[in-house]
């Protein structure tokens, strides 16, 4: 099977003179049928169209003994078909010249004028089109020479002295050495770009590598942070509501680690959008609750700063549309921040505007106006730079990494929308977020009920979660899976026992009054697991741990759990395929909710999750709100599914 040829820098001068020649296939057909249309009146019309034609398949053969070199991935030829070219080229160049021989004979000194003419022009062409191959320019160039050379000869025949044919025969050597002069010149220069190209090419592809490593570095790095940082807000949060002293010592530590985790959530949303990996989904969404709930976020923080918090044109705006709710809000969080950090006085002030962009969907106006000291013209212009701060003092008066804006900008443009800013000195700023998004299928505004950060709240809701857990032997059909926990982990509701499973399932073996919860804590750093300790034994479960997904399966196989927690990152067995062989069993907790403990909350890990079987999610790092919250969750789906499988039965 012939070499295939990948890299030019190694290819050779031949390749390349070959692959040049075919670049300029349609200048020599032209250049042809132009010098027979010159010549016509001197040797008439049936001379010249047929020298046309002859020189035309001349051009085909060529392109047929050259066809494994000029295919896309260029292949190496042997030595026999490699002199059957050069053979080929020199028939070509020599069917060319061949009319300096006519032009002599028939149109005397005159036409011997043309022929001198034409024979160095056609010379300078075949050098230019042979870079590189030494082989390529001596088969082309020598007929042209060898024509060139009769001239003195022809010059004697028709009379010219000895003087004129010397200083004719002088030229012709002088013109042959500027032409392998100039071909030499040029061989350097290819030669050259062809190692500039090369290198640039070795750059851009270490750069890429580099740019991957660099990702993958920041992204394990940042779900390594994650732990600590988890650990922080959940001790934190023990601290505060367990010792009141220590109250105010524990809301420093809680907003350190708050801040923390957002420079690492800007961090490597900054090196996703950089490396490309970045996306936005695209899902059904109410646009106003999600506004409003927004706003109604950041209220407490205005009123705490004494400013006034407003909002103009929510009529203007659609219920139902489609677009990424999260990386809106995300970037809507972002501007209010920024508004909120610099302004020290007066409003902040969400105004909004939309029209319909029949029939498909929206254009929406989104504007963050404040009354703080406003930008200069410079400081507008820097405004989006990453890590660049427009003012002396930001970093050491507010904080922050300095990439807010800069995502936010990414962000919205990812959305196919556009984030402008405008501003002068004493005058505030204002950022317009302008951006369309397709009309939605109109669905009920979610019921869920925000979930109390009290501990007792969250206790009183736990106990008031009636459900059974049964234990069941290996080789009988398993409990019912519970329904869906959350649009973003949707799965197909599994059908109810039949009787005859029914019939065969034992007793249960505790009274869910008396018996505590029982949770498997799956996860291979020991301060998640006691932070999932820490936030869930005071409310009376009974907690078992595992370090990896062997030992899970392990303890799954001993003892029927009502809710799993499952690290999905994990050596040996990592959390997906853990959950995926528990599925595929048949023992006691082959249908037990599992709840995904993970970093990686871009919408494919959420559906990897879902495919493996996982119910719902809880992200990293972890705080009591989130963790309690998806426990409440599992759970109330749970006895929602077993009251409609009894309402049924």
């Amino acid at each position: 099977m012939p070499k295939l040829i990948t890299d030019e820098t190694v290819a050779g001068g031949w390749t390349t003179a070959v692959r040049h020649r075919r670049s300029t296939l349609v200048q020599r057909l032209t250049l042809g049928c132009g010098v027979a249309l010159v010549v016509a009146p001197m040797m008439g019309w049936p001379i010249s169209v047929g020298w046309a034609v002859l020189y035309a398949l001349a051009q085909g053969v060529e392109l047929a003994v050259f066809a494994p070199v000029n295919r896309p991935e260029p292949q190496e030829i042997g030595l026999a078909r490699k002199i059957l070219g050069c053979l080929c080229l020199f028939m070509n160049a020599a069917l060319f010249g061949s009319l300096a021989v006519p032009m002599w004979l028939i149109g005397g000194p005159l036409g011997g004028v043309c022929a001198s003419v034409m024979l160095p022009a056609v010379m300078l062409f075949t050098m230019m089109n042979s870079p590189r191959s030494l082989a390529v320019l001596v088969s082309t160039i020598t007929p042209q020479l060898l024509y060139l050379a009769a001239t003195p000869f022809f010059a004697a025949a028709y009379g010219a002295t000895p003087a004129l044919i010397t200083t004719v025969t002088a030229s012709i050597v002088l013109y042959t050495l500027y032409i392998l002069i100039s071909w030499q010149r040029m061989s350097e220069v290819t030669e050259a770009q062809i190692r500039i190209h090369a290198e640039a090419d070795r750059l851009r592809l270490k750069a890429e590598a580099d740019l991957a490593d660099h990702t993958a570095f920041l992204a394990a790095i940042g779900h390594d942070l994650r732990t600590p940082i988890g650990a922080i807000l959940t001790g934190a949060s023990e601290l505060k509501a367990s010792d009141p002293q220590s109250r105010a010592n524990a809301s420093l530590i809680s907003d350190a680690g708050l801040m923390m985790k957002a420079l690492l959530d800007d961090l490597l949303d900054h090196s996703k959008i950089g490396a490309g990996r970045m996306t936005v989904e695209t899902v059904d969404f109410n646009l106003r609750i999600m506004l409003a709930q927004t706003l109604r976020l950041w209220r407490g923080a205005a009123d705490a700063k004494g400013l006034r918090l407003r909002l103009e044109g929510a009529n203007h705006m659609p219920a139902s549309v489609r677009g990424d709710p999260m990386r809106l809000r995300q970037v809507l969080n972002n501007l209010l921040s920024n508004a909120m950090k610099f302004t020290e006085a007066g409003a902040i002030t969400l105004r909004l505007d939309a029209w319909a962009e029949e029939p498909t969907g929206y254009s929406i106006l989104i504007e963050v106006a404040d009354t703080g000291p406003g930008m200069t013209t410079e400081q507008l212009e820097r405004l989006f730079t990453p890590f660049d701060q427009t003012a002396d003092g930001v970093s050491a008066r507010h904080g922050g990494s300095g990439l807010g804006l800069a995502i936010s900008r990414d962000l919205v443009e990812l959305m196919g929308g556009r984030l402008t800013a405008r501003s002068a000195p004493g005058e505030g700023a204002r950022f317009t977020i302008s951006l369309f998004l397709p009309k939605g299928e109109c669905a009920a505004a979610p019921t869920t009920a925000p979930i109390d950060d009290g501990r007792l709240a969250i206790a009183r809701a736990l106990s008031s979660a009636k459900f059974e857990v049964t234990a069941q032997p290996t080789g009988h059909t398993p409990a019912p899976a519970p329904a869906p926990a959350s649009p973003a982990l949707a799965q197909d509701t599994l059908a109810p026992p039949t009787d005859d499973a029914a019939a065969d399932a034992p007793d249960t073996v505790e009274d869910d009054e008396e018996r505590p919860l029982r949770l498997l804590v799956v996860d291979d750093h020991d301060i998640n697991r006691r932070a999932v300790q820490l936030i869930l034994q005071p409310l009376g479960c009974e907690i078992t741990t595992a370090a990896d997904g062997l030992i899970a399966l392990d303890r799954c196989a001993e003892t029927a759990f009502d809710v799993i927690f499952m690290d999905v990152r994990m050596p040996e067995l990592d959390g997906r395929e853990t959950t995926r062989r528990l599925r595929a069993g048949t023992g006691p907790n082959a249908r037990t909710p599992i709840i995904a403990v993970t970093a990686d909350t871009a919408p494919e890990d959420i559906a990897a999750c879902q495919a493996a079987g996982m119910a719902y999610f809880v992200p990293k790092p972890l705080t009591p709100p989130a963790l309690i919250g998806a426990l409440q969750h599992v759970l109330n789906d749970v006895a929602n599914s077993q009251s409609d499988a009894a309402e049924a039965a």
